[in-house]
């Protein structure tokens, strides 16, 4: 069983990926950076040098990997569900959470941090809050199609009037997926098997 947080950039993946596999007692991975890893530059290099076309066939590759596991927490890139194969391996694998913010939220948290400006190119012309809007719009469809579950991490949740903590965002997703997650009690993670978290197959 896989469980894949799909969304665009600075949404929250990476974030929520290692707290919530700790809380499943499972293992969790940045596709993005296992991309980087197992290719031996960062995106923007990949980008730099050998575009777009290029970076997409190592996601797919490192893709198709890690979803022949079990017990996994998965952070995809924001553009891999572009793929249709991709989008069809993610719902076979298990459930699909979509990881909304709002356009304010994306730019304030992408240009706020410096390491991401640095590793992850620009994917339009237009570059900035244009490309963001430009992006969403294409992209929101696909990934409505791809989730089981959809969350707006900057608002709050069913029921309340905060906004979330990740360990609010973290109890939403096991109460809404807990059954197809297949963990019979929901608090009792002890029993499950205790895997290191945030590993990386490229050590």
């Amino acid at each position: 069983m896989i469980l894949t947080l799909i969304g665009y950039r600075a949404t929250g993946k990476s974030t929520l990926a290692q707290p919530l596999a700790e809380r499943l007692g499972w293992s969790s991975i940045d596709a993005d950076v296992e991309l980087e890893c197992r290719a031996g530059r960062t995106i923007r290099e990949i980008f730099d040098t050998d575009g777009e076309t290029e970076f997409r066939r190592w996601e797919r590759v490192t893709l198709v990997d890690l979803l022949s596991r079990d017990r996994l927490v998965i952070a995809a890139g924001g553009g891999a569900v572009l793929n249709p194969e991709t989008r069809r391996d993610f719902k076979n694998a298990g459930p699909v959470v979509w990881l909304k913010a709002s356009i304010d939220t994306i730019e304030r948290r992408l240009y706020g941090d410096e390491t991401t400006r640095e590793r992850r190119p620009n994917l339009t012309a237009a570059g900035g809050r244009e490309e963001i809007v430009e992006l969403l719009k294409a992209r929101e469809p696909i990934y409505l199609e791809a989730a089981d579950l959809v969350i707006q991490t900057d608002q709050p949740l069913p029921g309340r009037t905060e906004i979330p903590t990740i360990d609010q965002l973290i109890e939403h997703v096991v109460s809404q997926l807990g059954a197809r997650l297949n963990l019979d009690t929901i608090a009792d993670t002890e029993r499950l098997t205790d895997e290191t978290t945030g590993d990386s197959t490229c050590l």
